[in-house]
């Protein structure tokens, strides 16, 4: 089930970034050949108009093919010449590439938004409970040396329950929570049920005084926990709280790339925070059984990682051949097809190094 969640994932990113370059070589009078989901080879085919239709076997993506756009040299001499990608206006050609990073970064937004309507899970702010489903409690952060850490309760655990000398606590509120710990003024040992990794853990954990510097006298066991719970924004939020989010979620993508890249170029980059294939199709299986939401995240998340790395001006990425554009704009002449074979070709071969190399650390990861 993993791995066809995964296919269908790629595939549907992929297809999103091919129907921008789609529609708006269409819309700036470029002749589109042909509009696939998957690759050769064909399993069936539709023509309407001037545009072919085609589903094919291997469902890893799909593609659009321009009239000219990679070998202008065969369109020399067509009466179609004028609406080959080649021959048209710097501008629509440079609009062409761009729409497919814009068609990533929208569909991200879309999922988000959704997402957010549907209700994610996220910390709950006093007020919020009313509003929110699957409300659950859970350690946020220990103190180094304090009780909490000594008695074996780690960040991330869940609180099921507590109980000293016939009290016992069994709510999801943080300030109940904490009240309850404080009423143990005999300091007595504490039993605490939490749920660690889907299974349940007892922990015995005694408060001490002079825990909390704030307020020294009060019994403490030195943790702080916060709410969890299922929200959902309204419907007529969503948009907005959804574009807000996925500004956020790029700006910080992006500013990963940017080491991540510096440090290929500088043998310095953490491949610990990277994934390829593999890894992202055993994210794809882990966030589908946290359900439907956390599978739209995920996948919008990806989505802005294509849209952003398409946009490096690397060879073979659509950031590359846009470079070629704006080259060619500036010498007012076309950049040879040798050329930029040779260059592409070198480009493609970097990245499908970069591919193996972050692949083979999946498998590394997989298997240690």
């Amino acid at each position: 089930m993993t791995i066809i969640l995964f296919i269908l994932v790629l595939v549907a990113l992929i297809v999103v970034h091919e129907l921008g370059h789609f529609v708006v070589a269409k819309l700036s009078g470029m002749r589109v050949d042909e509009f696939g989901v998957g690759y050769p080879p064909r399993a069936r085919s539709w023509k309407y108009g001037e545009t072919e239709y085609t589903l094919n076997w291997l469902p890893f993506g799909g593609f659009v093919r321009i009239y000219g756009e990679d070998e202008q040299d065969k369109v020399e001499g067509s009466d179609q010449t004028h609406r080959a990608f080649g021959s048209r206006p710097r501008i629509l050609q440079a609009l062409v590439l761009l729409a497919g990073i814009f068609m990533n970064l929208l569909f991200a937004w879309i999922l988000l938004s959704t997402t957010l309507a549907l209700g994610t899970t996220r910390a709950l702010a006093p007020g919020d409970e009313a509003h929110a489903t699957n409300i659950r409690l859970f350690v946020a952060d220990v103190l180094p040396g304090a009780p909490a850490q000594t008695s074996g309760l780690m960040p991330g655990d869940e609180v099921q329950s507590a109980s000293f000398s016939g009290h016992t606590f069994t709510g999801s509120n943080s300030s109940e929570f904490t009240a309850f710990i404080a009423s143990d003024t005999t300091l007595e040992p504490i039993s605490l049920t939490v749920l660690r990794n889907d299974k349940e853990v007892t922990l015995i954990a005694t408060p001490h005084t002079g825990v909390i510097a704030a307020d020294p006298s009060r019994a403490a066991l030195g943790l702080a926990v916060a709410t969890s719970g299922i929200l959902a924004v309204p419907w007529s939020e969503a948009p907005k709280e959804g574009l807000l989010l996925t500004w956020e979620i790029t700006k910080a993508t992006a500013k990963g790339l940017w080491h991540f890249f510096a440090g290929v170029f500088t043998f310095s980059a953490d491949l610990s925070q990277v994934s390829g294939p593999i890894g992202i199709a055993g994210a794809v299986g882990s966030a589908s059984s946290h359900g439907l939401s956390a599978l739209l995240s995920l996948t919008a998340i990806i989505s802005i990682n294509l849209a952003l790395i398409n946009v490096l001006p690397l060879p073979a990425l659509d950031g590359g051949r846009l470079l070629f554009v704006l080259i060619e704009s500036i010498t007012r002449r076309p950049i040879p097809a040798r050329v930029g074979r040779i260059v592409n070709g070198a480009g493609f071969a970097f990245l499908i190094l970069l591919m193996v190399v972050v692949t083979g650390h999946d498998l590394f990861k997989a298997f240690l």
